[in-house]
């Protein structure tokens, strides 16, 4: 069993067929995306039918706090409201409708495998690491307390716990429970602009994980987000530098 984890794409078409590319020599037997599909200005619409044919073929989604930006109210901010009013003007209604609709966790493989966004109960939380805020203003992700995410963890019964938000990859054990951050398409926090996914085999030895770093045209995804939207040299610095503020979502 080949379960290759895509999430975070955040409207990036360029990184994304990278991605598919790649997943599609994998082969897996099953494909998860674990959501904020669209927020985002390199040519999102099309990033948005990917996904929606990836959902047709059968990938198991669950929705990312972006998603649920796509709600009546759902905007913090003044920037947010001003994606919301673009996208809304660019992106098939229907389509932004069915990514609103999407759940807030789903399972897989008898239940073994179970995905969510941020963590089980929020998809604006995150469940490997939790943000500290320092006085002086910022912050930083520390890790979160054992003892927490095992509370978390157990009660799901699963073999493999899948999340994302954070835009880092890892992993680690709770128990016999295998949890991974799956990384983010598009939009990284580490100084490396490639795009991100993760492939995961059963094996008889027991689950294993692999991150994959793709490469992709960030110039051509830049011309776009400049051509088309106002958002252009914001996406620029973004994708460029592959350094963010995950804090707003």
């Amino acid at each position: 069993m080949r379960v290759a984890v895509i999430g975070d794409v955040h409207g990036n078409a360029f990184a994304l067929g990278a991605v598919l590319r790649e997943v599609g020599e994998a082969a897996p037997d099953l494909v998860v995306n674990l959501g904020d599909q669209v927020e985002g200005s390199a040519d999102p619409a099309r990033a948005a039918l990917m996904q929606a044919d990836l959902a047709a073929a059968g990938a198991l989604e669950v929705r990312g706090n972006n998603e649920e930006k796509l709600w009546p109210g759902g905007r913090r901010s003044p920037l947010s409201r001003l994606y919301g009013e673009w996208l809304e003007a660019h992106v098939d209604a229907v389509a932004l409708a069915r990514l609103a609709a999407l759940p807030l966790s789903a399972r897989a493989l008898d239940g073994a495998l179970f995905a969510c966004h941020g963590t089980p109960q929020s998809p604006w939380d995150s469940l490997l690491w939790v943000w500290q805020p320092q006085e002086a203003g910022g912050g930083f992700y520390r890790a979160r307390d054992p003892r927490e995410l095992r509370a978390l963890v157990e009660p799901l019964g699963a073999e493999v716990v899948l999340c994302g938000h954070t835009h880092r990859p890892g992993a680690t054990r709770v128990g016999d429970t295998l949890v991974v951050n799956a990384g983010a398409v598009s939009d990284q926090v580490d100084g490396d602009p490639r795009a991100r996914w993760t492939l995961l085999d059963l094996r008889r030895s027991g689950w294993t994980v692999e991150f994959r770093a793709t490469p992709y045209d960030v110039e051509a995804a830049v011309r776009w987000s400049c051509a088309h939207t106002p958002f252009g040299d914001g996406q620029a610095a973004l994708l460029r530098s592959g350094t963010f503020d995950v804090r707003e979502g």
